[in-house]
């Protein structure tokens, strides 16, 4: 990115070639965080991240973080997904079931997404949609322009490449920026699709801000910014890595 540009010819082999590993290894690295995140940002009962880290190891062990894996790796060609991520995150499940004991409501993701189909109707999958565009198009602007940015800054002048370090610092800090940004639309995102689990709560996009302010006030727009910059740091580092590796080495004289 902070090379020279790919000549047409080269384009859509870095960027296929790129992309799938570089959103996989992203997803590894911040999968944990993502759910500790979501689950702050839509359910009252924890009263912070360190509570709902207990809770949740307490109650459910790694299945939780272990089991969503596959759903969100997918949420990153088939947008539609997405809310199936965020109910598997937000389903409390006990490591052991007792006898006379419910089984969660969502068995895996297709089940989810198939029951979701049914109860609410196949448009309920994008649930949210408004919140993801709203969201994803000022944070990537933010993250891309702060990549290049902190890139050019610390590379020497007349240095064609930026120097390791220099790539992993320079995506480290684009995420933590790109998610400052984000993170407003990221709370009514994950608000909106969870909503119809239970008793419906919010009529529309905008209800759904009113109602959040109007019950929590505006520091509602920032639950889960902490965790989504602890995440973002090492996630972007992993991402810029693997695809400034994999420019360089498609670049390379065959």
């Amino acid at each position: 990115m902070c090379q020279s540009l790919p000549s047409r010819e080269d384009y859509t082999s870095i960027t296929s070639a790129g992309s799938p590993q570089d959103g996989a290894l992203g997803v590894t690295v911040g999968y944990p965080l993502d759910t500790v995140k979501v689950r702050i940002q839509t359910q009252k009962k924890f009263t912070g991240v360190w509570h709902c880290f207990r809770s949740t190891f307490k109650t459910e062990g790694v299945r939780p973080i272990a089991l969503h894996v596959v759903p969100k790796t997918v949420a990153l060609e088939k947008g539609s997904t997405d809310t199936v991520k965020v109910r598997l995150q937000c389903q409390m499940e006990p490591r052991h079931f007792a006898t006379n004991q419910t089984l969660p409501k969502y068995q895996g993701p297709i089940h989810c997404m198939l029951t979701i189909g049914r109860e609410e109707g196949v448009l309920s999958l994008y649930r949210g949609a408004p919140a993801l565009a709203l969201r994803d198009g000022p944070s990537f602007a933010t993250y891309f322009l702060t990549y290049n940015t902190l890139c050019e800054w610390l590379t020497p002048a007349g240095q064609k490449q930026p120097a390791w370090p220099v790539v992993m610092l320079a995506g480290g800090f684009a995420g933590v920026c790109g998610w400052t940004v984000g993170t407003p639309m990221d709370v009514i995102k994950a608000r909106l699709q969870v909503d119809g689990i239970g008793k419906r709560r919010y009529n529309s996009f905008l209800h759904c801000i009113a109602e959040s302010v109007r019950q929590e006030g505006p520091g509602v727009f920032f639950k889960g910014l902490g965790l989504n910059c602890m995440r973002a740091f090492p996630v972007n580092m992993v991402v810029f890595f693997t695809y400034e590796q994999v420019v360089r080495l498609l670049r390379m004289p065959s």
